[in-house]
């Protein structure tokens, strides 16, 4: 056992040993919510509803309307305050990452010397009972995309509803999007690949997925030529073919960006880009072929060749040339600052009200699930957040957290230790 492991399996044991003398081993029962009543709701795109009454029932919204605040068993009074859709942040490995620098403790990588692991699936993986959970959705997150890391195809994330005992339960999507990785030369060796070379590579595999789909029972017999990944890997590629997969490009420089969108256009891939540091310069294009872009606010500096051409306004500067925009921290254990990043973003010049539709609307919209995440109307997924205020300014906090219609518990390991030490 590496001392580094030992360093953080101790290091849990200490906290495991705080949380129980804290009465964290009993976590504040949930509560089935019937309605949130009185608040200010804000949604994207229209007006502020005062007064708003907000039913709940089967873990979904049921009505929407402007109602007198009223009290009793399963109403949250929230008079004064402000009500949202839950966030999401739709770039993280939460559930997967305990311990970044321990290898034991991760489970983002398939460890493979293939780069190609299109059948990867980050929902295998998921740990409902993770420390960053509670965490996180304590400021405002109640779901998050749970993304693979390493190779050129990493594989194929989900998406988690932040409450739940079992992944099956928290799990609404386990096969969300494949995500590929034009910038991480990694896989290629100790050598970094040109782009060309990557390029060149997704174009074998998905005129190899062309032909397994159109001869899946020759390649059992062996009577196909030889393809360039396995039958897993090809049939998610085939997934993504068919539309039925989104599929994520993580890709920051401007000339790999014009790359990615001819390569989805010759293939009729339904993409999202990534990162995408340098997507001003080509915001006209990604107007044009309507595709949306997930950012990371925060990015002001270069951090990479790749992404000289970062600063702070590119959400700003995306969303005036028409391209749909959602925003991520890209982080793990500091997903909760979705909301720091997304104020970042407003104070580079980003609408607020196109930042609040960046981090609840447009992450559902992005790969598909607009129809049951991402707003505040009858019949979606009933994630909701009363805040003590503006959401995106530092002071506020989040009052209460409803997942599934569930008032979830804000106790976390942060206030174990507070009340352990007070």
């Amino acid at each position: 056992m590496s001392q580094l492991t030992r360093r953080g399996l101790l290091g849990l044991s200490a906290t495991l040993l705080i949380e129980r003398h804290a009465g964290a081993q009993t976590p504040e029962p949930e509560a089935a919510v019937q309605s949130i009543a009185g608040g200010r709701l804000l949604r994207p795109g229209q007006p502020p509803l005062e007064s708003a009454a907000i039913g709940i029932a089967d873990g979904k919204i049921t009505t929407v309307a402007a109602g007198a605040a009223s009290s009793g068993a399963g109403v949250i009074d929230a008079r004064g305050k402000i009500v949202t859709a839950g966030f999401t942040d739709l770039l993280t490995s939460v559930g997967l990452i305990e311990i970044d620098l321990e290898p034991s403790a991760r489970d983002d990588v398939q460890i493979s010397s293939d780069p190609v692991r299109a059948a990867f699936l980050a929902a295998d993986g998921y740990n409902p009972a993770s420390s960053v959970i509670p965490v996180t959705r304590r400021e405002g997150v109640t779901s998050v995309g749970v993304i693979p890391h390493g190779g050129l195809i990493s594989g194929q994330s989900a998406w988690a509803d932040l409450d739940g005992d079992a992944s099956d339960d928290a799990l609404a999507e386990r096969q969300l999007a494949l995500h590929v990785f034009v910038d991480d030369g990694s896989w290629y060796g100790s050598s970094r690949p040109s782009r060309g070379t990557a390029l060149l590579r997704l174009r074998e595999l998905l005129e190899d997925a062309r032909a397994f789909k159109q001869n899946a029972a020759g390649f059992e017999r062996r009577q196909l030529r030889r393809l360039s990944a396995s039958r897993l890997d090809l049939a998610a590629l085939v997934s993504a073919l068919d539309g039925k997969l989104a599929v994520v490009f993580h890709v920051d420089r401007a000339s790999d960006i014009l790359a990615v969108l001819r390569l989805a256009r010759d293939h009729k891939l339904r993409i999202v880009l990534a990162s995408a540091a340098e997507g001003w310069k080509v915001a006209a294009q990604l107007a044009a072929a309507r595709v949306p872009v997930v950012l990371y606010p925060l990015d002001n500096l270069p951090r990479s060749f790749a992404a000289l051409g970062a600063r702070d306004d590119n959400a700003a500067l995306l969303a005036k040339a028409g391209v749909t925009v959602a925003l991520s921290s890209g982080e793990t254990h500091n997903a909760r600052k979705l909301r720091q990043v997304a104020g970042n973003a407003i104070r580079a010049g980003l609408d607020r009200d196109l930042a609040l539709a960046a981090v609840t609307r447009e992450p559902a919209r992005a790969v598909g699930l607009d129809k049951r995440y991402g707003s505040v109307e009858p019949g979606r997924v009933a994630n909701l957040v009363v805040w003590s205020g503006d959401p995106f300014e530092l002071s506020t906090r989040a009052e209460a957290v409803i997942i599934r219609g569930r008032k979830v518990s804000l106790r976390t390991r942060q206030t174990a230790l507070f009340e352990r030490y007070r």
